[in-house]
This record gives structure tokens, C-alpha cells and sequence, in this order.
């Protein structure tokens, strides 16, 4: 009895998790990792669905989750610097340098018509000129959540494509700057006198944070070498430090935030620090961020109050309304095709990243209220399911018209010198692993025949502090005796081998170091699985190659011997240059082989006959071109799941070919699932991902390997 009355005495649920710091912050977790799957299966993005678990979880829902509470203030306010850093960091700046003019031309029409629809619309509904200004500068910025789609349609060198990506730079900016005016004026702090000043203090900052920064970044970079970690925590410091020396002058730390990552865009590039970097927040701090966003929405507002309903129509209507007018403008001027504007149109529409952290800096100082901000985010959940809807629509068009001029000149063969000495083709074989050597040097031994080359099997002992240290010893001993392994399998397979063995700090640069001195064609390498929060975090030596490395990687899981290999089976996914290479690469090893070589394209299932016809007839010209001797069968496939349509069909394949294609981010959004990745865990054949170089320089790669000229 006396246990039963104290469990009668328990407090209720809602109250111990509130008192509980620890309880909610496993339940955010829990949300962070459940919720976005599910959403994305419904096809749906996984932000919209962190929105709503915070609606349900916050005070207006279930009360779980204390948005007051210091733990969820401390975190969303770092996934809130977080967010706008990455949208910063994600702008290309290079192709705003390319297409400046018209950038600049789409830039200011996607946010000056907007800007005064957006006034239009809070004067309207009673708002004085300052929030009515507010609203104009939240409709006149936009988030490109529909990239990955562009990138997968292979259509991001289109002209209008890269327009509106450039014109990202402008708007973002000026939205952000607007915001930073307004809320000045709300807080009583903007006269003649004070703007003259503010102005000054924002310039004079701006550029110690664009140009400072930047150089810093660049000369800590250089100095630090392969410490990836000190580089990861610079940047961090980059970040936080802008945001503070933006309060510091007077305005909102967001706007920092985005110049911090505007600033140290060049110096990460297209680098695994930039990709850790953009993980933590990604796993991380801007989930909280939406979830936290989710907790301030109150929908019974909505049904309260039937102004609010007619405020929301009006913002959302009003917000696609001007963004199509500013499209069609561009149209007009610019001479672009009806496909093209309507992807202009759809690749603007989305309001995420600086909307809603404007969004919430606004309803914080009290320039937006509780209604307002409950529109807004009823905004950001309509535009970021129509938006990347009508772009996986109206874009295929675009491949099918464009794609075929801008191949052409970049899949042209490039045949070097076969002959004996430097101009051979070589092939660098890292080896480890005993149980995977014989596979390794098998493929390896196969491409080199076919290009009169060599290969070169490398293995790493790694450097002690002395070298007369045991442990090294060791080390050498085994690398020699994996060496010799290989040295002797290649004469039984006739093929030329020249054994290397290094002394490096670890495997990752060993291997990109030897493959640059010893100017090498190719690495060969065997499969590494992720395994462990450190792997995830911070890569596995493949990874850190692939970013690192002067020339195309061969990762490979042989589940068999490559010469037993007779039905080879490429899926790509677009028809640019980039992910046309493992289709030679497969024509190589079946011309070694006498095998059978099949591309297999997917597309839409709602794709009609004529297009698909369209699509066949324009792969095969790209095909002959890659192949004309022995061309490849073509297969196309009207399929919804792109990866359960390759599983399908690789039933009947000894070996699948794919690119590698790294995992893309979207500014302010979440990670975005890779096809590769998913391929690589479920197939149960023989696989052979292709990674090209990550450095902006044409790279040629050897005959007999993937003999094309490649523009990464």
C-alpha cells in the first residue's frame, strides 16, 4: 500500500521532463534522427516535418519541450548563426563571377518586386511602413532547396540555372541588410545621424569580415597543413567571432554570420573541412533551430482569428505571384525560354534559410508578431514543397534541350603517348588488407594491359616520432612482405610492376602524395565502410583520398575475381560529363574481358514516350562518341525510386559502375540523401565507384583508363 500511495504522489509526466534538462534533449535528438526520414519518404523535406514535431512537442502542443528553457535558447541560437553561415558558404561565388551582369539583372528583380509586393501586403492589413518593409525584405531573398535536384537533372551549367544561383548573392545580402535597417528603426536607435554612423560601422566591418577574414583563413590554412581539426575549429571561431562583432557595432549577428561564411568560402573550396563543417550543422544545430522555430507557432491563432487566414492567403499568394513576375522580366530581357523562366521561377520561390532566420530575429524584437510569424512559416512549409515539386518537373526539359551542346566538347578523347618510360600510363595500388591484395591487383593489372602501362603497389608504413622506434619496424616488415605478395602476383599476371614503399604520417596523404610524385593515372583502392562517430565525422582514409587526390580513384569491392566479369551495368543518372565517365571506364574492363557493358538510365516515371525516345536517341550519340567500336546497350527505365530501379535490374550484373557522387547540402536545409551511398549498402554483385578529382582544373586522364578530358 505505502508503495502505491507514493507512486499516486508522482508528479505528472509533463513536469518531471521539465524539470529533467537531460529528458528533452533526448527527445530532440530522438526527433532530429526519426522525423525527417519518415518525411522524405513521403516525399516531403525534412525541415517541414522538424516544424511540426515542434508545433506538437511546444507549449501550443503536447508541452514536452520548453522553448524558454537555457539549454533549447543556447542551441537554437547557435543553429541560428549556424544556418546563415551555411547559406553563406554554400553560395557559389565562382558562378556569380561568370554571370555577374545577368545575375545582378535577375538578383535585383527577384528581390525588388517582392520587396514592394511585400509592402503592399502589410499596408494592406493595417501594418505600419517599418513591419510592412520587414515583410517586403522576408519575400525577397529565397533559398535554392531545389539544387540537389538541378544537379541530378544534370542541367546546373544551364544558363538560367546559374543566373538564379548567382542572383542568390544579391538577394540574400540585401535582405539582410534591409533587416538590419529595420530593426534599428524599431528600437528607436536610426536617425540622420545614427544611419550616417551605422552605415560606416557596417561597411568598415564588412570588410575586415570579407577581406580579413579571408586572408587569415588562407594563410592559417597554409601554415596548418593536413590538420583538419585545428582548420574545423578556426572556422568555428571565424563564425562566432563575426556574429559577435556584429552586435558589437549594432546590428543582428545573422548578418555576420552569412558574411563569416561568404568570407571563408574560397579558403574551405570544395573540401573536407567544408564538409565537417557543414555536417555539425547539419546533424545538428539547425535541426534544433526549426524544431525550436516549430515550438513558437500557435495555429490556433489561425482559427481565431479570420484576418490571420486572409494575412496568410495574401503572403503566400503574394510571395509566387512576384517571384513569377520577376521570372517572366528576366524572360523578357534576357531572351530565355518558357522551361527556363519557370525553373528561374521554381528554383526562387523556396523560403527557407535567411526568411526564416529573419523571421525569427523580427518576432524576437517585436517587429513581427505571434500571427505574422505563424504566416511566415506557413509560407516556408508551402514554398518548400512547391518549389522543388515544379523544378523536378519543368527541369528534365531543360537536359533534353541544352545537355547535348555542352557535352559534346567535353567527352572528346584524349589519347596520350603509349610508349615506355614517364609516358606510360601508371596505376597506384594501395594495399592493407592480404584479403583483398589479389582483387586489387587483378583490376589494376587489367587496365594497365589495355593501356601498355604499369601499376604500382604502394604501401604506407606510418611515421613514429623516431625511426628507430619498434612499431615502425613492424611496420616496414609487413609492408614489405604485402609488397612482395604483389611484386609476384603481377609477374603471373605479365603485368609490368614497380613496388613502392613510404614512410607518411598516415595512409590518406601517403597515398595522394605518392600518386602526385610518381604522376600517376589512377589510384586503384579496395572498399572501407564507415564505421565508428569518428569515421562519420571525420571520413575514412577513402574519403579524405577522394578529396585530396590529382587524378581519378577506383574504389572497388570485388566479390570476385575481375576477371571472371562478363555483364557490366553503368547507371547514371544524368547525362553530363562528369557522370559519363564510369561508362568508359566499364568499356575498358569489358574490352579486357570479351563482357557485355549496359548503361542504364532512370528517369521520371511520368516521363512520356517521346521524351524517353529523345533521351535514347541522345545517349546513344554520347555513347558512340565514348565507345564507337564496341558500343554499349542502352537501357531506359520510367521508375519513381531511382535506387530500387538499379537494384532491380543489377540482379542480372556481375559488376555496377558508379560515379561517386558526394552527398549534397543545401543552404540552410538538411543533408540530402546519395543515391551512391544507398546503391554501395544494398547490392550484393561486384561494385566500382569512380571518383573524379575535386580541384577546378582540367585533369587528363589515360588512355585505356577514361580517356577524356574532364572539367570538374
Amino acid at each position: 500500500m505505502e508503495f502505491i500511495s507514493q507512486l499516486l504522489a508522482l508528479e505528472p509526466t509533463t513536469k518531471v521532463l521539465g524539470k529533467e534538462s537531460i529528458v528533452p534533449f533526448a527527445i530532440l535528438l530522438v526527433v532530429i534522427l526519426v522525423v525527417p526520414i519518415i518525411f522524405e519518404r513521403l516525399r516531403l523535406p525534412g525541415m517541414v516535418g522538424l516544424l511540426i514535431a515542434g508545433v506538437i512537442l511546444g507549449p501550443h502542443g503536447w508541452n514536452l519541450i520548453n522553448s524558454n528553457s537555457t539549454m533549447m535558447k543556447l542551441l537554437s541560437e547557435i543553429g541560428l548563426v549556424y544556418l546563415m553561415f551555411v547559406a553563406g558558404l554554400e553560395i557559389d561565388i565562382n558562378q556569380f563571377r561568370h554571370t555577374t551582369n545577368r545575375s545582378l539583372g535577375f538578383g535585383s528583380f527577384s528581390f525588388g518586386v517582392p520587396l514592394v509586393v511585400g509592402i503592399f501586403v502589410g499596408r494592406i492589413f493595417g501594418f505600419d511602413w517599418n513591419a510592412s518593409i520587414f515583410i517586403g525584405s522576408l519575400f525577397a531573398s529565397h533559398t535554392l532547396l531545389a539544387y540537389p535536384i538541378i544537379n541530378r537533372l544534370g542541367v546546373v551549367n544551364n544558363e538560367a540555372v546559374t543566373v538564379t544561383v548567382g542572383a542568390t548573392v544579391f538577394t540574400d545580402i540585401s535582405a539582410l541588410l534591409l533587416l538590419a535597417v529595420c530593426i534599428a528603426v524599431h528600437t528607436g536607435q536610426l536617425n540622420h545621424a545614427n544611419l550616417i554612423i551605422l552605415l560606416g560601422w557596417l561597411t568598415i566591418y564588412a570588410t575586415v569580415v570579407l577581406v580579413g577574414f579571408d586572408w587569415v583563413g588562407k594563410e592559417f590554412f597554409k601554415r596548418s597543413g593536413e590538420d583538419e581539426g585545428n582548420q574545423f575549429l578556426f572556422v568555428l571561431l571565424a563564425v562566432f567571432l563575426a556574429a559577435v562583432g556584429a552586435q558589437l557595432i549594432g546590428i543582428e549577428k545573422i548578418v555576420g554570420a552569412f558574411l563569416a561564411g561568404l568570407a571563408v568560402n574560397e579558403t574551405l573550396g570544395e573540401g573536407p573541412v567544408k564538409e565537417k563543417v557543414v555536417f555539425v550543422g547539419n546533424a545538428l544545430f539547425i535541426p534544433i533551430f526549426f524544431v525550436n522555430l516549430g515550438l513558437l507557432v500557435n495555429l490556433a491563432v489561425l482559427t481565431r482569428n479570420t484576418n490571420a487566414v486572409q494575412l496568410t492567403l495574401f503572403i503566400v499568394a503574394g510571395l509566387i505571384i512576384s517571384k513569377f513576375i520577376a521570372a517572366l522580366i528576366a524572360k523578357l530581357i534576357y531572351h530565355y525560354n518558357w522551361q527556363e523562366a519557370v525553373t528561374m521561377w521554381s528554383l526562387s520561390i523556396p523560403q527557407v534559410g535567411a526568411t526564416l532566420a529573419a523571421t525569427l530575429v523580427g518576432y524576437r524584437t517585436g517587429v513581427l508578431s505571434e500571427t505574422l510569424l505563424t504566416s511566415i512559416i506557413i509560407l516556408m512549409l508551402v514554398t518548400s514543397t512547391l518549389g522543388p515539386l515544379i523544378t523536378s518537373r519543368v527541369a528534365v526539359g531543360l537536359s533534353l534541350n541544352s545537355s547535348l551542346t555542352k557535352i559534346q566538347p567535353a567527352v572528346q578523347p584524349v589519347y596520350p603517348s603509349m610508349g615506355s618510360g614517364s609516358d606510360r600510363t601508371k596505376i597506384v595500388v594501395p594495399i592493407h588488407n592480404p584479403q583483398t591484395q589479389q582483387y586489387l591487383i587483378e583490376m589494376a593489372a587489367l587496365l594497365a594491359k589495355q593501356s601498355n602501362g604499369k601499376i604500382i603497389p604502394l604501401a604506407i608504413a606510418t611515421a613514429t616520432a623516431h625511426m628507430d622506434a619498434p612499431q615502425l619496424e613492424v611496420s616496414l616488415q609487413r609492408s614489405e612482405r604485402l609488397l612482395a605478395k604483389a611484386n609476384a602476383l603481377s609477374r603471373v599476371l605479365s603485368v609490368d610492376s614497380d613496388p613502392l614503399l613510404r614512410i607518411d604520417d598516415g595512409f590518406a596523404p601517403g597515398i595522394s602524395r605518392a600518386a602526385r610524385e610518381q604522376k600517376a593515372s589512377l589510384i586503384v583502392m579496395g572498399w572501407g565502410k564507415r564505421t565508428g562517430l569518428r569515421a562519420k565525422l571525420f571520413g575514412n582514409v577513402i574519403d579524405s583520398v577522394l578529396w585530396s587526390s590529382h587524378c581519378p580513384v577506383a574504389v572497388t569491392r570485388l566479390v570476385e575475381s575481375p576477371n571472371k566479369v562478363q555483364r557490366i551495368l553503368v547507371p547514371i543518372e544524368n547525362l553530363m560529363s562528369p557522370t559519363l565517365q564510369p561508362i568508359h571506364f566499364a568499356q575498358i574492363l569489358a574490352e579486357a574481358n570479351q563482357a557485355q557493358v549496359t548503361v542504364l538510365n532512370i528517369c521520371e516515371r511520368r516521363t512520356s514516350s517521346s521524351k524517353i525516345a529523345a533521351r535514347r536517341s541522345q545517349l546513344a550519340l554520347l555513347v558512340s562518341k565514348l565507345a564507337p567500336s564496341n558500343p554499349p546497350d542502352i537501357q531506359i527505365i520510367a521508375h519513381e525510386n531511382v535506387t530500387q530501379a538499379i537494384l532491380q535490374a543489377a540482379r542480372l550484373y556481375d559488376l555496377v559502375v558508379l560515379p561517386f557522387i558526394r552527398s549534397s547540402t543545401i543552404p540552410g536545409g538538411l543533408v540530402i540523401s546519395d543515391v551512391t551511398t544507398q546503391l554501395a549498402r544494398q547490392l550484393s554483385c561486384s561494385i566500382v565507384m569512380l571518383g573524379e578529382p575535386q580541384r577546378g582544373q582540367p585533369v587528363v586522364v589515360p588512355s585505356g583508363v577514361v580517356s577524356t578530358t574532364v572539367i570538374v
